[in-house]
């Protein structure tokens, strides 16, 4: 334990303690409790390492998370726009962890019927996933699946069908059907 704490300091271990505390508060439904752990965590994560670290966007992007199961989709798009800058600069554009916010960004303006919004961000995400896991890893059958029923609800059926295709042989390959 010194290690740790000498290697990522009080700071960190503040942001560790109120992210825990903000798990144990959804698992048990007290979510005002838990976005109050979350908005300090946030706080104390962009003091240090500061408002444009991968951490802070990680602490960002699942407030944004916690928002959007809520459907506080007012709340959750900008916090998922500025996960998405940070790591985005941090990262690079072909991180994995942008291919996320992508899908889930997408998500939340598919929720919104913001459909046109919705889909260049799908194929964003479809194609780093695609480049940085490998064709057929898992991941990008949750990326097809997300799609598909994007195409669906826009009436591109046979395109959906398409992908439901390949992230069901995706599925099959890794023992997941």
């Amino acid at each position: 334990m010194r290690t740790f704490t000498r290697s990522f300091g009080l700071v960190f271990l503040a942001a560790l303690a109120a992210v825990a505390a903000q798990a144990e508060s959804i698992q048990a439904g007290h979510y005002v409790e838990a976005k109050l752990h979350s908005n300090r965590a946030l706080a104390v994560s962009q003091k240090s390492p500061g408002d444009d670290h991968p951490d802070t966007a990680e602490k960002l992007h699942n407030q944004a998370l916690h928002y959007y199961s809520q459907g506080k989709y007012a709340e959750a798009e900008p916090l998922f726009k500025r996960a998405l800058a940070i790591r985005e600069k941090a990262l690079g554009a072909d991180h994995p962890l942008i291919a996320a916010t992508l899908n889930n960004l997408a998500l939340l303006y598919d929720s919104l019927g913001k459909y046109a919004e919705a889909e260049p961000l799908f194929k964003r995400a479809l194609a780093i996933v695609e480049k940085a896991l490998g064709a057929e890893h898992p991941k990008v059958a949750v990326t097809l699946d997300n799609y598909a029923e994007l195409l669906r609800k826009m009436n591109r059926e046979a395109e959906a069908v398409k992908l439901d295709s390949r992230a069901k042989e995706i599925r099959a390959k890794a023992g997941n059907k």
